[in-house]
């Protein structure tokens, strides 16, 4: 026995597809890691074996700036011990603060620390001939347009393959694995921009075209996990998977939402600039919110449906009034003093506690955020989220 190859997890043949899908949120994502350590043990249990991948049992892990680069990892065949190892190297390296550094007028860290770090764990290897195990989707932001890129590694995506009609063009598929996952965590004020060549003509009168992509979190996909179900099921991204409840299994994990609250009344917040920064990061919570909130209105009831407000409760019923068009599942965490009382993940968190953890680029969190993970994960994930109905086909032979 076996498990599928690269080409049969992206084949449209009918039978169940698994997506994962992980959120941006910085070192934040080393909680992330703890998640998935859990549900691979739990899937090499499931079937007995202790060297199943991820990349086994997902069709797709979807990945939007830090979640990219572990989504990059885990399709390329990583283990999760693999990941948490680059993931700490990685935070060593890059996250280091420099007094001339403010975020300000220049950005905070060296972006080609980023690039070295990335192209160390990726190698060179473009999109197209990657030695990938399973689907992979990453999710930036082109700032010089104003569009988000939803880049795969689907070789019948509509960008993909070169285009006879623009030869001009350069192929998403001819793009260095490593470009596209740095494109992704590209984070104002944190890192500069990764320019990425688009298309380049002979003409020696021209010059080549060159996109200016920041940080995916940027789009509405900081949670890239509605991106990932509209790409398998909308007929422009060619994967042509079928919607269901038995059909789609999408397990979303999340870095942690930040609390949206701010002291308005504070003189410092009467700052324009202040106001402006304040207003996007609510609105990038918003767009969170949102993700959530129709992923959990249009699936099938699941026991981690989260609270969204007073008003819109845990979003239902299931739109449509049938079994929803997937079968959906969020772990994470609310990093606020009320979440933390009723969640007993058995950590004390007092408000430097909380705000402290909120923080995206503090190396010094990291053995925090693995505690705060497992906490996570022992008292969120569960088996009983894996139906064996979606085993059918992980293996073949």
């Amino acid at each position: 026995m076996s498990y599928r190859s690269f080409a049969d997890h992206l084949k449209a043949d009918g039978m169940p597809k698994r997506i994962l899908s992980l959120d941006g949120g910085g070192l934040r994502g080393m909680m992330t890691v703890q998640v998935l350590r859990n549900i691979e043990t739990l899937l090499r249990q499931r079937f007995d074996d202790e060297k199943m991948l991820l990349s086994d049992y997902f069709d797709l892990i979807a990945g939007t700036s830090t979640g990219a680069i572990i989504a990059a990892g885990l399709s390329l065949g990583m283990t999760v011990d693999e990941i948490d190892k680059h993931y700490r190297n990685l935070g060593d390296k890059v996250f280091k603060r420099s007094f001339w550094r403010r975020g300000l007028v220049r950005e905070m860290y060296d972006a080609k620390a980023v690039a070295g770090a990335l192209g160390d764990v990726l190698g060179t290897a473009m999109l197209k001939d990657a030695k990938f195990h399973t689907g992979l989707l990453v999710v930036a932001k082109r700032l010089d347009t104003g569009s988000t890129w939803v880049m795969t590694n689907n070789p019948k995506a509509k960008y993909f393959a070169p285009n006879p009609d623009r030869p001009q063009t350069i192929p998403n598929g001819e793009y260095p694995l490593w470009q596209v996952v740095r494109a992704s965590t590209a984070a104002p004020t944190y890192f500069e921009g990764e320019e990425i060549r688009i298309h380049s003509n002979e003409s020696k009168n021209r010059k080549d075209t060159v996109g200016l992509f920041i940080d995916g979190g940027c789009s509405p996909h900081n949670n890239p996990s509605l991106q990932a179900l509209m790409a398998v099921t909308m007929d422009g991204y060619k994967f042509g998977w079928p919607a269901g409840a038995d059909k789609l299994l999408l397990v979303s994990v999340g870095t942690g939402k930040a609390d949206a609250t701010v002291e308005v009344s504070s003189k410092l917040t009467e700052a324009a600039a202040v106001q402006g920064l304040l207003a996007l990061k609510n609105l990038m919570e918003d767009c969170g919110d949102l993700v959530e909130t129709v992923l959990q209105w249009i699936s099938a009831p699941t026991p981690t449906a989260r609270h969204i407000d007073r008003v819109t409760e845990f979003a239902g019923p299931v739109l449509g009034g049938g079994g929803g068009v997937l079968t959906y599942h969020r772990y994470n965490v609310l990093f606020t003093q009320d979440w933390f009382d009723e969640a007993d993940l058995g950590i004390q968190a007092d408000a430097a506690y909380l705000a402290s953890m909120q923080e995206m680029d503090r190396p010094e969190n990291l053995e925090k955020l693995r505690e705060l993970g497992e906490a996570v994960a022992r008292k969120q994930v569960d088996a009983a989220h894996f139906p064996m109905k979606f085993d059918a086909g992980v293996r073949v032979g």
